[in-house]
């Protein structure tokens, strides 16, 4: 970090990321000047970093904020590359990063990435859930919650730094490498904002560009396709599978969770049936992480027959008349619905609909199928979403113009054995500002009933 001593640098977009590097960076010397198109009142920290002497520019990006002069851009993971100082930046040939770059940069701990289109906080979860059981040290960070660069700070050299990492994270790094590098799955998402699919999918591969032969690349053997577009990695690749054996990895025999280690030994870890984790391949991805990381079978088998779920992620709510709630307000495109509903082994009344991206659903139908007794929809997508449920022969077909309505809905149609799933399909932005608010008026609506 060094190397950015009495440097130029700016900082675009503050929130927690911005703020936290932005300090950083200001530790060790740099110049730093801060920039949120949003206005003053809006931008939480600026008064903070101007205690610490940077200069905040709120309201608009100035034109003459990028120039020659400046050595470093680093950008919130959510603002376009198109975005005008983006732009600006790459045209003059300066590096634009996100502030996972600069984590790697000053971390001493072995990192862990995790990525991928679904089910990446529940598997980093487990991660950190296992490694703390098998008493090795461990930090829990990125895009789960905790910004990265400020454990990387404070981790040190004998614990492992776990990271969950979005499409978004990845795309702005140059030198991150991580030990063990996750990718769980990959499936249409954030099209908007990547534009094309092979766009997608190296940004997720960037989590393996820096890798070599001394680290582990955990990869999704059930998605071919996926494993082909990878192409050939340097580091030593390990894969998890629900339905075949693998060379080196996890999957399933008979019922029974196995991991075949780097020279072929293979050890049971648990039975599947005594699991609870919702999606067995991130159960699976878990395992070969911590296995690969130290922990012990015990530790593993342990917290993953008493994982008690993530919020928001197939969250139990509450039984209400024989009735079961569950919150998936995370689940925001359709493969994430589709693996929440293939775990229901009851009848489902399902919740449904969101922002308007262009999907049009068809996927979904022979899934719920024969699954799904009645259908539920609000947001944009309402209208497609029951003509999807028309299609796949479901009679009960309900649209409503809020949460609440939503949940008096399904009660009504829901008989004791049933569950009612809130698993959208569907981004919030349409009618919430984020799915954790959409998944809270879910389980509020629950408990009034």
């Amino acid at each position: 970090m060094n190397r950015y001593h009495n440097q130029k640098v700016v900082v675009i977009g503050m929130a927690k990321s911005g703020v936290a590097v932005a300090k950083l960076l200001h530790r060790f010397g740099a110049n730093v000047v801060v920039n949120d198109k949003k206005p003053r009142e809006e931008a939480v920290g600026c008064e903070e970093l101007e205690e610490l002497g940077m200069p905040v520019i709120c309201g608009s990006h100035p034109e003459d904020l990028i120039h020659p002069g400046i050595s470093l851009v680093v950008k919130n993971p959510g603002i376009p590359y198109e975005a005008p100082p983006v732009a600006k930046a790459m045209e003059l040939g300066i590096p634009v990063v996100t502030e996972v770059e600069l984590a790697y940069q000053i971390a001493k701990a072995p990192l862990i990435g995790i990525t991928g289109s679904n089910g990446k906080t529940t598997t980093t979860t487990l991660v950190g859930l296992i490694l703390q059981e098998a008493g090795i040290p461990a930090m829990v960070g990125g895009n789960i919650g905790t910004v990265l660069c400020g454990l990387a700070e404070v981790a040190k050299e004998d614990e492992w730094l776990v990271a969950e990492l979005s499409s978004f994270q990845l795309m702005g790094t140059r030198e991150f490498r991580p030990r063990i590098g996750v990718l769980l799955n990959l499936y249409p998402a954030h099209l908007d904002y990547h534009h094309t699919m092979d766009e997608y999918l190296s940004a997720k591969c960037k989590m393996f560009a820096n890798q070599t032969d001394q680290d582990a690349a955990v990869l999704p053997y059930d998605q071919p396709e996926v494993l082909e577009k990878c192409g050939e990695l340097s580091a030593r690749a390990y894969y998890f599978s629900k339905t075949r054996a693998v060379p080196r990895g996890a999957y399933v025999d008979q019922g029974t969770i196995v991991f075949v280690d780097g020279d072929g030994q293979r050890e049971e870890i648990v039975q599947v049936k005594d699991i609870t984790v919702p999606h067995l391949d991130n159960a699976l991805a878990a395992v070969i992480v911590t296995r690969l990381a130290g922990a012990d079978k015990r530790s593993i088998a342990q917290v993953l027959a008493t994982f008690p779920g993530v919020e928001h992620r197939m969250e139990f709510v509450a039984v209400k008349n024989g009735v079961k709630y569950f919150n998936d307000s995370k689940a925001t495109n359709p493969e994430a619905a589709s693996r929440a509903l293939q775990a229901c082994k009851e009848k489902v009344v399902w919740i449904c609909g969101g922002l308007d991206r262009g999907i049009d659903f068809r996927e979904l139908v022979p899934v719920i199928q024969g699954r799904v007794k009645a259908v539920v929809a609000l947001g944009q997508t309402a209208p497609i979403l029951l003509e999807r449920a028309k299609e796949a022969g479901i009679n009960e077909r309900i649209h409503v113009d809020t949460v609440e309505k939503a949940v008096l809905a399904a009660s009504r149609l829901a008989d004791s054995g049933d569950v009612v799933l809130l698993s959208p399909a569907c981004a919030s932005w349409d009618m919430f500002p984020s799915f954790e608010v959409r998944g809270s008026m879910f389980k509020d609506g629950v408990h009034r009933l």
